[in-house]
């Protein structure tokens, strides 16, 4: 199974704070003290960030209104999923993580300094989400180069695809002995500051939309301008999350 690795991940001040659930612009405002807290975490928290992308591709033999039946007898299930995936030829599933020292390291500091030990956990929030972000672009480029083009990634734990779901399926393709995330039983995974995704390749995907269309905070992120939120709002209304999709 391929490895993916990347030691110069960008990581900033406003992702840590969002990594704590906070506002950016809120906090700088009100509190600019957590900004330079945050900023001392980024240089702290580097040294225990271990980013590692596992990844697989797999042929898609069958897609239906609701299963992507794959190569070898796996599947992707779930109508969102399958509208998602349905023009795409192969998948990509990866599971990407960047350790558990940070979450560690966070767990000890916080019980005796709570501002530093929660921006060393929103270091290790901001530091996998972007890892996730750089392994994406890299196989939009190796698509690209043949000629194809890849979807927005897709999670477990969006709209339409629950964990309890989407988590087996993704490690049922991954499961490769010393492989650094694992699946507990409860369809969470270790580390702590872990994603898995999957993206769909293929020469006649159009690559419209963006990871926020079937997110399950997408009417109320108070990350997204003000404009997408109202968009959101009315694409989706009152009908199934499925009707918003491009």
């Amino acid at each position: 199974m391929p490895i993916l690795t990347h030691s110069d991940l960008l990581i900033d001040a406003n992702a840590v704070l969002r990594g704590q659930g906070a506002d950016p612009a809120v906090i700088r405002e009100r509190r600019p003290i957590l900004v330079r807290i945050a900023e001392d975490a980024i240089e702290e928290g580097r040294a225990l960030l271990r980013p590692e992308v596992a990844y697989t591709r797999v042929a898609i033999e069958k897609a239906t209104p609701e299963r992507i039946t794959l190569a070898g007898g796996g599947a992707l299930t779930g109508k969102i999923v399958a509208r998602r995936l349905r023009k795409a030829t192969e998948v990509i599933v990866a599971a990407c993580t960047v350790g558990d020292e940070i979450a560690e390291r966070a767990s000890k500091i916080i019980k005796d300094d709570l501002p530093r030990g929660l921006a060393l956990d929103g270091v290790g929030s901001a530091a996998v989400e972007a890892l996730s972000n750089w392994a994406c672009a890299q196989f939009e480029i190796e698509a690209a180069a043949a000629g194809m083009q890849t979807t927005v990634p897709l999670n477990p734990g969006m709209i339409g695809w629950p964990l309890e779901v989407g988590q087996p399926e993704i490690f049922s393709l991954l499961d490769e002995p010393g492989m650094a995330v694992t699946l507990t039983e409860t369809a969470l995974m270790f580390p702590r500051k872990s994603l898995s995704l999957v993206v769909g390749v293929g020469a006649a995907i159009r690559a419209v939309g963006t990871v926020c269309d079937t997110c399950a905070m997408n009417k109320r992120c108070k990350y997204k301008p003000p404009e997408a939120i109202r968009a959101a709002r009315s694409a989706v209304g009152e009908q199934e999350a499925e009707n918003a999709l491009p």
